[in-house]
């Protein structure tokens, strides 16, 4: 169990401030004939999927339609679980649990919010460089896509 002790300024006591793994969202967006990646706007720099944290009180599957229409302007249907990935250095800045849906996208992609750029891969050309634990994602997301064809 990983915590430290802070003293109360009010009372003086010892209370304990437990770090907990951080809960997220990536989202494999479907539409024409490939996938959506957005190059992020802030560090890590690079292409990855879109996502991003889940807000106090709100759900993984509302979160992970949130931050696709936030970050490439596409609202989102048929969510589907992939999976999820908790390794904990999935994220050079602290560590987060990811649960990671498919979807299908409507409208017209426009890089926003977190992303300065957005494009759509095929799955035989998807960037050699993907940020965080995406490669794997992407390699368990194509397993799945070969097994249901």
């Amino acid at each position: 169990m990983s915590f430290t002790t802070l003293t109360c300024p009010s009372c003086g006591s010892n209370v304990k401030q437990y770090r907990n793994p951080l809960p997220t969202v990536d989202i494999i967006i479907e539409l024409d004939n490939g996938i959506v990646l957005i190059e992020r706007r802030n560090e890590p720099f690079g292409w990855a999927l879109p996502g991003g944290f889940v807000d106090y009180g709100e759900s993984l599957e509302s979160a992970a339609i949130r931050e696709a229409r936030e970050e490439t302007s596409l609202d989102v249907t048929s969510l589907r679980l992939l999976g999820c990935y908790s390794d904990p250095t999935r994220d050079e800045r602290m560590h987060t649990i990811s649960t990671v849906y498919i979807a299908t996208g409507h409208g017209i992609p426009i890089a926003a919010d977190d992303a300065q750029n957005l494009a759509i891969f095929r799955l035989d050309s998807l960037p050699q460089m993907l940020c965080f634990d995406h490669a794997r994602i992407l390699k368990d997301y194509t397993a799945t896509v070969k097994t249901t064809t």
